[in-house]
């Protein structure tokens, strides 16, 4: 973090905090200053993670010169999860793999050590879709599987494979495709892609998987703990945004119905089996994949608690906080791990849909909202940087100057 570098030293009766630039402490000594944490998500649109702790922290530092503050970028699962690790320390790699329209698209994942973490939105994501154009019943996650054999071929052990952002609703068909698996029509030919593709699925046959998987802890982390199909399955609740109508969206339902018939009908009401348009059931049930929240995943990941340790101050946030934030989203995730450590934690955000009371039931004491400083969303999206600085000017104001700074 350059300037902000934070060093840890021994005293008598604590371990002191100080920048390793500007400060001369001698060992043994105690001081007081304000310890911040900045454990943000991206700002969907305008910013990314690093962006927002970046911003965060110049706004802080213009009030309180000699804070320090940690930088830790934190996502759920969905897509910036490999930005997050890489920021904490992974190494970033690439891939060339299919995308979900079929043409290849680079995909980048993390490593460090025998820990991947994987995400299927690098492969399988919107953000690979031509502005306008989607492919509710032939969008595939062919790639998807593709990223975790290189995940594999790295000699990873451990697979945090983080699943949202999907352009697909495939059940995770694709991706066991990829990775050994056949579907196979009535003429014994390969169903064709995407969900659409499995109406016609007359055989599947998973005795071809990769057999290094079996041997890898494969980790589901999402934010939503969907069934496969029904009312609540991945076509009814996700396949509008992906450009499903209400005639795809029954076909779709109906084809993951079959589809589940062969790999295991009653663990289609998993939770999270109907994460990223199902990608998340062809895990579970496919790879033997085991569920856990995101934002859970990716704090145990990213390093989270011994960060929060030394933290007086957590500052987190994300584009948008609404009633989804307070379902399995960063910001919620956060701040319930920091008020389990008994640290205060505050927001910022470019959007405030709850009410103090939600957010006090988030274990979040206040929110800053960019829309406060400029109402126009437009205006709010191109300026979120500078804005961001000014919000993180009033939380310095209200948290680490005078008594606030002592009482947190």
């Amino acid at each position: 973090m350059g300037s902000g570098q934070v060093v840890r030293i021994g005293s008598g009766r604590r371990d002191c905090l100080f920048e390793s630039k500007g400060y001369k402490v001698a060992d043994g000594a105690e001081m007081e200053t304000a310890r911040v944490l900045v454990a943000a998500d991206k700002f969907k649109g305008s910013l990314t993670a690093v962006q927002v702790a970046e911003r965060v922290t110049a706004g802080l530092r213009r009030v309180v010169p000699t804070a320090v503050v940690e930088a830790l970028p934190v996502a759920d699962g969905g897509d910036g999860t490999v930005a997050a690790a890489v920021a904490a320390g992974f190494e970033r790699r690439t891939a060339r793999v299919t995308g979900p329209l079929g043409t290849p698209v680079t995909a980048a994942y993390a490593v460090r050590g025998t820990t991947a973490v994987v995400e299927m939105a690098e492969a399988s994501g919107l953000q690979h879709l031509p502005a306008g154009e989607f492919a509710p019943l032939t969008a595939t996650t062919y790639g998807s599987g593709e990223l975790l054999t290189a995940a594999l071929d790295a000699g990873a052990r451990t697979v945090v494979f983080g699943v949202g952002g999907s352009a697909t609703t495939d059940g995770g068909a694709g991706m066991l495709a990829a990775l050994g698996a056949r579907f196979l029509d009535a003429d014994g030919k390969p169903v064709g892609p995407g969900g659409g593709g499995l109406a016609e699925l007359a055989e599947a046959d998973l005795s071809g998987l990769d057999p290094r998987v079996a041997g890898v802890d494969l980790i589901l982390a999402s934010d939503v703990d969907n069934p496969l199909t029904g009312p609540k399955g991945a076509p009814e609740v996700y396949g509008r945004q992906k450009g499903a109508t209400e005639d795809d969206i029954a076909v779709l339902d109906a084809a993951l119905t079959r589809y589940a018939s062969f790999l295991g009908a009653g663990q289609a009401a998993l939770p999270g089996a109907g994460a990223a348009g199902g990608i998340g059931y062809g895990a579970l049930v496919g790879l033997g994949a085991r569920f856990r929240p995101g934002i859970e995943v990716m704090l145990d990941v990213l390093g989270f608690a011994p960060a929060l340790a030394r933290a007086s101050l957590v500052i987190t946030g994300e584009g948008s906080l609404d009633a989804q934030t307070l379902h399995g989203k960063a910001p919620a995730g956060v701040a319930a791990a920091a008020r389990e450590a008994g640290v205060p934690t505050v927001a910022v955000c470019g959007r405030l849909a709850l009410t103090q009371q939600d957010l006090d039931g988030a274990g979040i004491r206040r929110a800053y909202a960019l829309t406060a400083l400029e109402p126009d969303p437009a205006v709010c999206m191109a300026e979120a940087g500078p804005l961001l600085e000014r919000v993180a000017e009033s939380i310095a104001r209200d948290f680490l100057t005078g008594d606030a700074a002592q009482t947190g």
